[in-house]
């Protein structure tokens, strides 16, 4: 089984900065590509960023400039720093990760965190 945590969401003013992690364990074989995604309360869950596993990276057009995505592969993590927040930032934000997981035979699959709320005040 494949677990995925997020944490370090919370209360932060407008302008204010939060850093999210998101770290897998379990039957990991290789992680391929890990993003950020979010969502609001009666809308569609969307993509804010992505990274490949070689770090190619890719941001959605309304946070591009303030959020920056990384990996660290050797701790199975992903981060998401986040500058500059504002009102519609907030959200419960999910990472996800593609991979490749246990018990053999095995499997290349999406696996999902749970959700970290964020709250931007104005």
């Amino acid at each position: 089984q494949v677990q995925l945590v997020e944490s370090g969401g919370g209360l932060v003013q407008a302008g204010g900065s939060l850093r999210l992690s998101c770290v897998a364990s379990g039957s990991i074989f290789g992680i391929n590509t890990m993003a950020w995604y979010r969502q609001t309360p009666g809308n569609q869950r969307d993509l804010v960023a992505h990274i490949i596993k070689e770090g190619t990276t890719n941001y959605a057009d309304s946070v591009k400039g303030r959020f920056t995505i990384s990996r660290d592969n050797a701790k199975n993590t992903v981060y998401l720093q986040m500058n500059s927040l504002k009102p519609e930032d907030t959200a419960v934000y999910y990472c996800q990760m593609n991979i490749l997981a246990g018990p053999f035979p095995l499997r290349t699959m999406d696996f999902w965190g749970k959700g970290t709320l964020v709250t931007v005040s104005s």
